[in-house]
């Protein structure tokens, strides 16, 4: 069952990995998975983007994040892939706005999968909203070289936009370029949490980086 209080207070900090954060190595992402998650990440998805993997070994990859994420009672999203998220039985799907159209989506996940759609306008957010999504991520918040697709940035400014205009009731994540230096900001916009790439998976200490920012999201 889908409970968004839940899933609002478990995106205060939200890994976005695959294995292009983490040298194309399975293994690596899993190190780096677990111990973000020791360090209190409350929200992993799976974003393989041009993976060098087979559909079997990133079927297996997800599926031992699956198990980590329910070790550590994190939810589990699948970045874009379908019929990935229902073969893993992930609590979540998130869709890019290029992506299958949401009421697609929903056909093919069925009432109990959670729903994200990244927004970068009032226009989109707006759109996701009416189409019955459960969250949105909100960017690019600053620039970043981590996501090749995230657009230009729309800063906090254009978050706190998107928050007015949908409501408090709408989970919100901001993305792109995130770092513990300007998480603060993107809080003080109105986002429930910050979702991280690089600032986790490249840091020297992954659980400590994740510890770091789960400070300054309690600390808002």
């Amino acid at each position: 069952m889908r409970d968004i209080k839940r899933l609002r207070e478990k995106m205060g900090v939200y890994l976005v990995v695959g294995t292009q954060d983490c040298e194309y190595s399975s293994e690596m992402t899993v190190q780096t998975v677990e111990a973000a998650l020791r360090g209190g990440v409350g929200t992993l998805q799976l974003r393989d983007k041009g993976s060098k993997l087979t559909a079997e070994e990133q079927y297996e990859l997800g599926r031992q994040l699956q198990q980590l994420c329910r070790d550590h009672d994190t939810v589990f999203f699948v970045n874009d892939d379908v019929e990935l998220a229902i073969g893993l039985q992930a609590d979540g799907i998130h869709v890019g706005q290029d992506d299958m159209a949401l009421a697609e989506v929903r056909a093919k996940v069925g009432s109990e999968m959670y729903i994200g759609v990244s927004a970068g306008t009032v226009e989109e957010a707006l759109a996701a909203q009416n189409g019955g999504v459960d969250c949105i991520g909100v960017g690019a918040m600053f620039a970043t070289r981590s996501k090749a697709d995230a657009g230009e940035p729309i800063g906090p400014v254009g978050l706190e936009e998107i928050r007015k205009a949908v409501g408090n009731d709408l989970p919100i994540v901001g993305i792109g370029g995130i770092t513990l230096e300007n998480a603060a900001e993107v809080l003080a916009a109105g986002a429930d949490g910050v979702a991280i790439i690089s600032a986790i998976s490249q840091a020297e200490s992954p659980e400590e980086a994740a510890q770091a920012l789960q400070r300054i999201v309690r600390s808002r």
